[in-house]
């Protein structure tokens, strides 16, 4: 399966979530795929089904792709879709959360909610699609801390763990993050839509 993003640490990220379901997951610089597709949608769900119908388009074969970010209360839901390009397109995953702290500056500790939504969607060369989702509350942070995985982990803080998600293990994060949600409900639908072409 193709896993549609050049960010290799979320191919790693599922080659983890999904092993039950493949050992076998490439990303686009994998296969050397180098087609962009503009994410215009206005929903994560959206912008996820745009890019597994282009790349299984591109490619010919079953692709998954997500769509996710993060959505601050105190910030109206910023930076939600744009949460990538929060900052700008040349900006680093330092400065997206340097940034959202500097907007945060202020905000008392019982107003920094927040949370991680995903939406995965997997389509098929001939048409047909996928779409599951799932989320991760939690808060923003006062300050960056750990240093495990990627994005905006190092400021989202698991209120229940008393840790951001940077100082989980990743298989800690892997049971209770927003994509691993997700995840597991896109397994079920796999099982089932490959249970349902073997009968």
């Amino acid at each position: 399966m193709l896993i549609a993003t050049g960010n290799t640490g979320k191919v790693a990220e599922y080659r983890i979530l999904l092993s039950s379901w493949s050992d076998d997951l490439v990303g686009l610089g994998d296969l050397g795929i180098t087609a962009t597709v503009e994410e215009n949608g206005s929903t994560f769900a959206e912008n996820a089904l745009l890019k597994a119908r282009f790349y299984s388009s591109v490619a010919g074969q079953v692709v998954l792709a997500d769509d996710s970010g993060l959505e601050v209360d105190a910030l109206g839901g910023r930076p939600g879709i744009r949460s990538a390009r929060y900052g700008g397109p040349e900006a680093t995953d330092e400065d997206r959360y340097l940034r959202l702290l500097a907007e945060m500056e202020g905000i008392p500790a019982d107003q920094r909610g927040a949370r991680f939504r995903c939406a995965i969607a997997v389509a098929w060369p001939d048409g047909h699609s996928a779409l599951t989702t799932g989320t991760c509350e939690g808060e923003i942070a006062l300050e960056p801390r750990g240093s495990n995985g990627f994005g905006y982990d190092p400021v989202f803080l698991i209120t229940s763990l008393g840790f951001t998600m940077a100082e989980l293990p990743p298989e800690t994060k892997n049971a209770i993050s927003h994509r691993a949600r997700a995840a597991l409900a896109m397994l079920r639908l796999l099982r089932a839509h490959s249970a349902s072409r073997g009968r």
